[in-house]
């Protein structure tokens, strides 16, 4: 009861929780079917806060899912996008190249995140002045796209997500309203320091409300335990990072959504 009066003020949640409601919606943009997962609380009554949860390279997963499920505990209304398409569930090495088509077409990218962000908007559950986005690596970058783009929502939050911008799309002063968190793993020899030091640039240039929290030890796609337990590997699950990349979002989240 405590925990959730803390993270959720708005929300006023019971102790008691209903069941979570959750089930597969097909979406379209540009002609493509799009499948995304919806997951809610249905003990909570009215529109409430909403997450966006967008996937890792190899597409929604039963990792975003249970991420969404998690959130749904919490008692947010969330639904997980569908970035590649119906069925595109690549696996590596082709995952990093259909990841790329979206990395190099900013445009196309920014497309597949707006489609899931009005299937969460229009969502009669949400409360459209409460909204975020967060997303894991591939998503992570996602969801700074989203903020770049000038999406009318409150915060995004990427884990171990690439920060790096494209010519052209980068944030512009005064035009990006979404408040960011960087949740980034220290030594992660996928996001370098300079990429790091470009995004602290970019984004004070545009001035936008962000913060970075830095894990020690950890690289990347350190709340994934799929990703073994060898750093050396440059991708490994840290059992503490994870932990406390959540609580920050929590915390973060009991800020944009007061």
């Amino acid at each position: 009861m405590m925990k959730h009066l803390l993270l959720l003020p708005s929300l006023l949640l019971s102790a008691a929780h209903g069941a979570l409601v959750e089930k597969t919606v097909p979406y379209e943009q540009g002609g493509v079917a799009l499948e995304g997962f919806h997951v809610y609380d249905d003990a909570v009554t009215g529109k409430r806060p909403a997450v966006l949860v967008i996937h890792q390279w190899t597409g929604l997963s039963d990792y975003e899912k249970g991420r969404a499920r998690q959130l749904a505990e919490l008692g947010y209304n969330v639904f997980a996008a569908d970035i590649y398409g119906k069925g595109v569930r690549p696996v590596p090495p082709e995952a990093g190249k259909e990841a790329g088509k979206y990395k190099t077409d900013r445009k196309l990218f920014r497309a597949r995140l707006d489609a899931g962000l009005e299937v969460l908007k229009n969502d009669e559950r949400t409360d459209p002045s409460k909204i975020a986005a967060i997303g894991y690596c591939f998503g992570g970058t996602g969801a700074l796209e989203l903020a770049r783009s000038g999406a009318e929502i409150a915060g995004v939050v990427s884990f171990h997500g690439g920060l790096a911008s494209a010519p052209g799309f980068a944030a512009e002063k005064g035009k990006v309203p979404a408040k960011a968190l960087v949740l980034h793993g220290a030594i992660d020899p996928h996001v370098k320091p300079e990429e790091v030091a470009a995004f602290e640039k970019e984004f004070n240039e545009a001035g936008v409300d962000w913060q970075l929290v830095a894990y020690s030890g950890a690289v990347h796609s350190f709340t994934q335990k799929t990703a073994g337990d060898d750093p050396s590997k440059g991708s490994a699950y840290n059992a503490k990072a994870d932990a406390r990349s959540w609580e920050a979002m929590k915390v973060f989240f009991a800020e944009i959504f007061r």
